[in-house]
């Protein structure tokens, strides 16, 4: 929830997360009472948030697939070693789909 709340607040959009510490009591107040919530402080900022939120902020969707030099097997771009066989990815030595 963090990091929504600073990946808002870095696009100039002030909010809170509220909840964030009464998981505890979960049991004693009803599981969705304590779920941490992230609220906007001015009403005018929802939609902007909402097409940030809704954006795609780590830009893992933007990398490329690639093959593992090693086994051959294809990866998605946000993966830093092959699924398969666990050899780090070389830059150098793969070709990206």
């Amino acid at each position: 929830m963090a990091f929504w709340k600073n990946y808002l607040e870095q696009h100039g959009i002030a909010c809170q997360i509220k909840n964030e510490f009464i998981g505890g009591a979960a049991g004693e107040l009803p599981p969705i009472e304590c779920w941490p919530e992230l609220w906007i402080d001015d009403d005018r900022d929802e939609a902007i948030a909402k097409k940030h939120l809704l954006s795609d902020p780590l830009g893992e969707q933007q990398l490329a697939t690639w093959e593992c030099a090693f086994c051959g097997e294809q990866s998605e771009g946000q993966f830093t070693h092959c699924w398969f066989c666990e050899k780090e990815h070389d830059i150098d030595n793969v070709k990206d789909k």
